[in-house]
């Protein structure tokens, strides 16, 4: 029976071992190649013209703006988490401009039908958590499903540029600014009736008078009448004809947003 169990042991030890082996290697990221253009697909999903296409919009885009969107499209990432494999990939490419830290990641895991946008610290004030979820979902997916994966892309890099001008909007996001306030301003009407209520209760036995809300319900009043919001969890310049390529130092991990087709 003991030399059963050390036996288990063994095994137990050998499976995590091997386990631990499996992960590190699912965690490796090619080395940082000499040139990043800033369109990769190693599927061949899209055409050559659509990569063309897609090429000359985000080299333009880099030229005019300084920032840059890599777009990259692997079959798999053999079990690794999508999103922290684009940051991986971002931190050893080095995509973004030292110093501005403006790279932004749009990874497709084709047969794992995964999807995800990641973006150096320069931009996440701009191309924020929610915002990234929605051009998941309301842009990039509807096409996936439909296996058009240029349009996706196309169409999902387009509104990452709106999103960095201030452009990007939709009838959700504006559901969610003009409901947000008037469920405050309800709650808070709510939240005085039953103080109101509480302090009359209280005085019902005095000569008549309101004596004012005590120390809790002013904390309580003050904190809500703050509102406030919902916090989110160097490619290289040039012209298009001398474009250098990306990877130009920049440093990743700001934020960004997983999803599925």
């Amino acid at each position: 029976m003991k030399y059963l169990e050390i036996k288990m042991r063994k095994l137990v030890l050998f499976i995590a071992l091997l386990f631990s082996f499996t992960l590190q290697a699912q965690l490796k990221i090619p080395q940082k190649p000499s040139f990043i253009p800033p369109v990769i697909d190693s599927t061949n999903t899209l055409s050559s013209q659509e990569k063309e296409s897609l090429y000359k919009k985000l080299v333009i885009y880099s030229d005019s703006t300084s920032t840059e969107i890599f777009v990259m499209i692997v079959s798999t990432t053999q079990g690794e988490d999508i999103a922290r494999y684009a940051t991986d990939l971002g931190h050893k490419w080095q995509i973004g401009q030292k110093g501005k830290d403006n790279g932004i990641i749009l990874l497709v895991a084709k047969d794992d039908r995964k999807m995800t946008i990641q973006n150096g610290y320069g931009v996440e004030h701009l191309l924020t958590d929610a915002l990234s979820r929605r051009i998941i979902e309301t842009v990039i997916k509807p096409n996936f499903k439909e296996d058009k994966y240029y349009q996706g892309i196309d169409e999902g890099t387009n509104a990452i540029f709106k999103v960095l001008k201030g452009e990007f909007k939709n009838d959700k996001s504006n559901q969610e600014v003009s409901v947000l306030p008037i469920l405050l301003i309800i709650i808070f009407v709510i939240v005085f009736l039953i103080i109101v209520s509480k302090n009359k209760g209280s005085n019902s036995g005095n000569s008549g008078g309101f004596g004012g809300p005590d120390l809790m319900d002013i904390i309580i009043l003050s904190r809500m009448g703050r509102g406030g919001g919902f916090g989110n969890g160097g490619f290289g310049g040039g012209s298009s004809g001398g474009f250098g390529g990306f990877g130009g130092g920049g440093s990743f991990g700001g934020g960004g947003a997983s999803g599925s087709w």
